[in-house]
């Protein structure tokens, strides 16, 4: 019986997202903060075989070779010069192209199973590399913090101590936002707009009323001008009651805090009987998913 692990993958919001400036690598200088949340990816992967075979059940991801979760794979076994196939099965509940990470969260999951399963392929120095090749996003989800300041190119990671859990409603309007497309149509700050938040934003958040203090998204007003569902997202939530009601990433998804599960669920119900768009209730976490193996 071939081996395998099993890996619930959280989503992600951005509770903070400044783009400061262009680097001259071409890639965007920016300040982030990292949150994970109890929405998930279920990937579960097997040493079997021969090469890297993906299944995916649930929501479409598109064309196999553009999937970062089977990219890791193929990724590692290269840089670890080990001969082995792999099976990865993906049930994917987090939407695409939603501002998410679910994409990058997968990525993070396979490298962590593998890892478990394989001496051969285990290094936490490794991992990190072949996370920051992918994507700026994986370097978070491969970290030990469902806390994390990202700077650079967001994968500069500050991991911080979680803070309790809290509860919020995500909603996904049915849209794909291109992650490129939104810096093309971003404002740039100005230099003295970037230093003005370099002085102002905290260091280490201690409760959720310092983390409100300092939301903002730099994508927020070019998105909601480009995709009016978002906007409507986004007043839905604050009309419903919410705190800290923001975009998350580039979009699509947006998010607002309420004061307790049982209102959230309540919030998350009413606009999805409204809207042909995912609401979901949800909370953050205080700590991240590790693989489950099985011989």
């Amino acid at each position: 019986m071939s081996a395998s692990a099993s890996v619930l993958a959280p989503a992600k919001i951005n509770l903070f997202l400044r783009v400061l400036h262009k680097r001259s690598d071409g890639y965007h200088e920016l300040d982030t903060l990292f949150q994970a949340i109890a929405l998930y990816d279920r990937v579960t992967v097997e040493i079997s075989g021969t090469g890297v075979d993906l299944e995916v059940s649930g929501f479409d991801t598109g064309p196999d070779h553009q999937n970062l979760a089977l990219r890791a794979a193929q990724r590692l076994i290269a840089v670890a010069g080990v001969d082995i196939g792999v099976k990865i099965y993906l049930e994917k509940q987090i939407p695409v192209g939603s501002g998410l990470g679910g994409g990058s969260s997968d990525a993070a999951a396979v490298l962590h199973a593998l890892a478990a399963l394989h001496e051969g392929l285990a290094g936490e120095d490794r991992l990190r590399a072949i996370g920051t090749e992918l994507g700026a996003d994986v370097a978070f989800f491969l970290g030990e913090s469902p806390l994390s300041r990202g700077l650079g190119r967001g994968d500069d990671l500050q991991p911080m101590p979680a803070l309790p859990v809290a509860n919020l409603v995500v909603v996904s309007p049915s849209l794909h936002s291109s992650t490129a497309a939104a810096y093309q149509a971003l404002e740039r700050p100005s230099r003295e707009d970037a230093r003005r938040w370099a002085s102002e934003t905290l260091e280490v958040p201690s409760n959720w009323s310092e983390v409100e203090a300092c939301a903002r998204n730099d994508f927020q007003d070019s998105i909601t001008r480009q995709y009016p569902q978002v906007a409507r997202c986004l007043d839905m939530l604050t009309e419903a009651g919410a705190s800290l009601v923001m975009l998350s990433g580039s979009g699509s998804s947006s998010f607002g805090f309420f004061p307790s599960g049982v209102r959230a669920k309540a919030v998350a119900d009413d606009l999805d009987s409204q809207f042909s768009w995912r609401c979901l209730a949800t909370s953050t976490l205080d700590i991240l998913p590790v693989p489950e193996v099985s011989a």
